[in-house]
């Protein structure tokens, strides 16, 4: 076995469907993450292996979620969803061994109890957006708290958690994506890959970051990357324009070009899109 689904995924709220804003460009962006479910569905996908901007950071490290479980609310306007996931920690040992012999700095991060079946991470919406349409769209009301205890019924494959730290060079972000390829290629599990990212955040004036006329180039930059297969050029990004364009997608994006040394993707075209301040793209890669 090995990596046999991966994505580019976004994590903007409204993309799930109780949280839904109207917009058309959240309605395209959603279809496409159907089909990424869809594709990672019928790849048997037996663990989630998710990076993202917004766990738990360590400088310096790339932090990895070693609990039971993680859980955690998403609430947008006046809706509300919660969400509780089982984390391969057995995986994460494996990941943390072979990192420590590519000398890759890991942190492995706990909370609540000491016992394993005891331990749950909050879980943020860096996660929770794109796990939606990964085979965990129940909403588990009242199990979103991380002393909720364990949701009943069936629930979609375990994941791993982990959040890249900006204080390590570019370089190590590919280093790192080249020591899960490794690990991936050699894993029994049937693994699915996911860098969940969104990109320019100053589309408009009225949102948190202002408005700067980077935007739009900075997220064609990004498109053209994806469609010509190559992430490992966004390490020369220029440092001032990646902070103009307040993006939080590259880091992951520089992990899953190191995947792609080790095991050759192909993607598929990009769905590109904005809501209100900030954009969002969708892309699926195919194993070769």
């Amino acid at each position: 076995m090995s990596l046999v689904a991966a994505a580019i995924m976004p994590h903007g709220f409204p993309l799930i469907p109780a949280l839904d804003n109207g917009l058309e460009d959240i309605a395209a962006l959603r279809a496409e993450m159907v089909r990424v479910g869809r594709q990672f569905a019928e790849a048997n996908v037996d663990t989630i292996v998710l990076v993202g901007p917004h766990g738990t950071r360590v400088d310096g490290a790339m932090a990895i979620v070693r609990t039971g479980r993680a859980a955690g609310a998403l609430r947008y306007r006046d809706a509300m969803v919660e969400m509780n996931v089982p984390i391969d920690h057995e995986f994460v040992d494996e990941i943390a061994t072979a990192c420590e012999a590519a000398d890759v700095p890991v942190a492995l991060v706990g909370f609540g109890g000491n016992r394993m079946d005891q331990a749950t991470m909050p879980m943020d919406w860096g996660a929770m957006g794109p796990l939606w349409f990964l085979g965990h769209d129940q909403d588990r009301a009242g199990y979103g708290d991380v002393l909720a205890g364990h949701p009943e019924g069936p629930e979609g494959p375990p994941v791993v958690l982990i959040t890249p730290s900006r204080k390590l060079d570019r370089s190590m972000q590919i280093a790192f994506g080249r020591t899960l390829g490794k690990l991936f290629a050699e894993s029994g599990r049937r693994i699915g890959f996911v860098a969940s990212c969104d990109w320019a955040h100053v589309h408009r004036a009225d949102g948190p970051y202002g408005a700067h006329p980077i935007a739009r180039q900075m997220d064609d930059t990004i498109l053209a990357a994806i469609r010509s297969n190559d992430l490992r050029s966004l390490q020369y990004l220029p440092q001032p324009d990646v902070e103009a364009a307040a993006i939080d997608g590259m880091w992951q994006c520089l992990i899953l070009a190191g995947i792609q040394e080790i095991i050759p993707m192909r993607p598929e075209a990009p769905v590109y899109g904005i809501d209100g301040y900030y954009s969002m793209i969708v892309s699926r890669f195919l194993p070769e």
